[in-house]
């Protein structure tokens, strides 16, 4: 990265030549330009050329705050998308958009806030952007934050509108406007301290967060066809990483969560949350992130990642597999436990049942599993009682989660909604598992260390639902046979597209 520094000299600050004739100071630890250069630098610059091109989701877009503005008659909706988070002293956390924003707008620019109004002729969306930093200002090359030349171009306030199709305004101008509003306001808090600050807290602030995670329960076409596309990208991650396995074998687990990292970046925005690169007994640990355990013939790898796609959708899926392409003996019957568990919560997902059903059908063929192998010596209906849960030492999380921007998606509704009925467009995961901890004595020698988990991303139909990712194999044979194949196939194929 290149120092936010240059050779220029150090001004000379006798008396015939005072710094203000021939030096601007552009920052702190930052040598002064000279006023020459300076004046060199913001002049004589083209016009660029023009964008006119539109968001493909601004229309679906429009009618998110359409359906929002009618939920909220007669308030003023303010949801900003926060900044830039600081990582070790002037260099900053890769930024991405607050996610309630983004499903409002598409917009990606950091510090941004959209304001909805009510109006006589219906509610008015302003997004309010900060102002290009280009050649028109001398910004553009000394402030190292948001300097065109330091960053790269922003769309500003003129190209915003006709891209993301919204009336905009200048960012600067949001505080004054917002001290004319009259009557109710509610705010998305906890994003922007300066937003936070400007408008009073509200009973409606609350009201607000929990709406609009229930709006995005209900995934329209656009959402969909972005899921499925971070799904596909995801899949071919997989299929890096079973390429690579030989090359990790004997290493680290970092050298699988890099290589999936990097059809990530290749492919979309990111990875949608840290990947988990599980082998052997850390596949025991549900959120193993750290990554840095060696990577060993004859051990099992649980493997959790997800690509998140330029429209920061995100998948999420979990594939076990034998890092040697063969499941032992032991290893087989654990999967096919965990395989029959997630079928029966799959065929449980359909329009007005229960979001614990799919929970409840894969918890019951576990219980039952693990009566029959001998390590749960409660009877399987004592075991599932909600009193007694006693087959959760062995499979302690729940089945499934909802799935969109964010990984566990729409974490603000409240219970009675997110547990609620599932319906048409609902995208949620179904994701059992097995962790026998290597060292839990209730548990035959032969299982201790072994952890599985398998998990697709489920789209809920009117008919009942379809697997998203089911280009990924599952069987103990497709599995095998998926591996051999890609062995044969050679290194890890990067091509985009």
């Amino acid at each position: 990265m290149s120092e936010q520094t240059s050779n220029l000299p150090e001004p000379d600050v006798s008396e015939d030549h005072p710094i203000s004739d021939h030096w601007v100071w552009i920052g702190p630890h930052r040598p002064p330009c000279p006023r020459a250069l300076f004046d060199q630098m913001t002049r004589d610059w083209g016009e660029e050329p023009s964008d006119s091109s539109v968001h493909p989701a601004a229309d679906f877009c429009a009618d998110r705050r359409r359906r929002l503005a009618d939920a909220f008659p007669s308030t003023t909706i303010v949801v900003p998308t926060g900044g830039l988070k600081v990582r070790a002293n002037d260099t900053h956390y890769r930024f991405r958009p607050g996610t309630d924003f983004f499903y409002l707008t598409s917009c990606f620019d950091s510090d941004a806030v959209l304001v909805i109004q009510p109006g006589s002729q219906g509610p008015r969306s302003t997004l309010y952007v900060a102002e290009r930093r280009d050649h028109r200002t001398h910004e553009f090359f000394t402030d190292a934050t948001y300097g065109e030349l330091w960053v790269g171009k922003r769309r500003g306030v003129e190209g915003s509108s006709v891209y993301f199709g919204v009336e905009t305004a200048p960012l600067d101008q949001l505080a004054k406007d917002l001290s004319s509003v009259t009557g109710a306001v509610a705010t998305l808090r906890g994003f922007d301290a300066r937003v936070d600050a400007l408008v009073e807290p509200s009973e409606s602030d609350h009201a607000l967060s929990e709406y609009l995670s229930e709006m995005r329960l209900v995934k329209d076409d656009f959402e969909i066809a972005q899921l499925q596309l971070a799904i596909d990208y995801t899949v071919k991650g997989f299929e890096d990483v079973v390429r690579a396995l030989p090359a990790a074998e004997g290493r680290g687990e970092r050298v699988i969560e890099g290589i999936f990292n990097l059809r990530a970046r290749v492919e979309g925005n990111d990875v949608g949350y840290d990947t988990i690169a599980a082998s052997g007994a850390h596949a025991t640990i549900l959120h193993w992130t750290t990554n840095d355990g060696v990577v060993r013939a004859g051990d099992l790898l649980l493997l959790d990642a997800g690509v998140e796609c330029h429209n920061l959708y995100t998948a999420d899926v979990t594939r076990t597999m034998p890092i040697n392409g063969k499941f032992s003996e032991p290893q087989r019957r654990i999967y096919e436990l965990v395989l029959a568990a997630q079928e029966a919560g799959i065929a449980a997902v359909a329009p007005g049942v229960s979001f614990m059903a799919p929970n409840e059908a894969a918890m019951k063929v576990l219980a039952e599993g693990l009566h029959d192998l001998g390590i749960l010596t409660a009877d399987p209906e004592e075991a599932l009682r909600r009193d007694r849960q006693l087959h959760r030492r062995y499979t302690l999380h729940g089945v499934s989660h909802m799935l969109g921007i964010d990984v566990h998606d729409c974490a603000n509704s409240r219970n009675e909604v997110y547990l609620g009925e599932l319906q048409v467009g609902y995208v949620l995961t179904v994701e059992p598992g097995l962790y026998f901890q290597a060292n839990d004595l209730t548990v035959p020698e032969e299982y201790r260390g072994i952890g599985v988990r398998i998990e697709d991303d489920v789209l809920v139909t009117p008919s009942g639902s379809r697997v998203l990712s089911d280009a990924l194999p599952r069987s103990v044979a497709d599995v095998e046979a998926w591996m051999a194949e890609l062995w044969a196939s050679g290194q890890p194929d990067l091509r985009l597209g």
